[in-house]
């Protein structure tokens, strides 16, 4: 199963798009599956169903974070590399979806309210919108990230 599979199957099972998208990577940044669930779990939904920056967006964030992040005793210019890639995350996944906030994606759909989680599952948003958006940033992370590691020395 490759990481975009993955992540849909996680999302699938229940957990949010933020978990989905940062637990496809944790073999590839060590990072403890159940912690990382944890560390993600406010971020679904657009930051705890605020509809915000789309949650899988999110994950992606969190993803690069783990990789590329400023530790202590880094150099600033850790920083600066760490918001290059996530910009370009946000721009590339943009580009695919045309924004990366999620009210926009679920077309003000409003998911604090009851109202708002029935139209959810009524327009089947799930599948057509948060899967597609799942994908993609599993996607674009595997090209800006981790495509130089799977390239076989020459």
């Amino acid at each position: 199963m490759d990481k975009a599979e993955q992540a849909i199957a996680k999302f699938i099972s229940g957990y949010n798009c933020a978990q989905s998208v940062l637990f496809s990577f944790c073999d590839d940044l060590n990072l403890d599956k159940n912690k990382a669930l944890k560390i993600a779990c406010g971020f679904g939904a657009g930051m705890g169903r605020k509809e915000e920056v789309c949650g899988a967006v999110s994950g992606g964030i969190l993803v690069i974070g783990a990789k590329y992040g400023r530790g202590e005793n880094e150099d600033r210019k850790v920083t600066d590399n760490t918001y290059v890639k996530i910009r370009e995350l946000m721009n590339q996944f943009a580009q695919r979806h045309d924004t990366y906030i999620c009210r926009q994606l679920l077309n003000g759909c409003e998911l604090t309210t009851e109202e708002g989680q029935k139209k959810f599952k009524e327009s089947d948003y799930l599948n057509k919108v948060c899967k597609p958006c799942v994908k993609s940033v599993v996607e674009i992370l595997e090209k800006i990230c981790f495509a130089a590691e799977n390239i076989p020395p020459k």
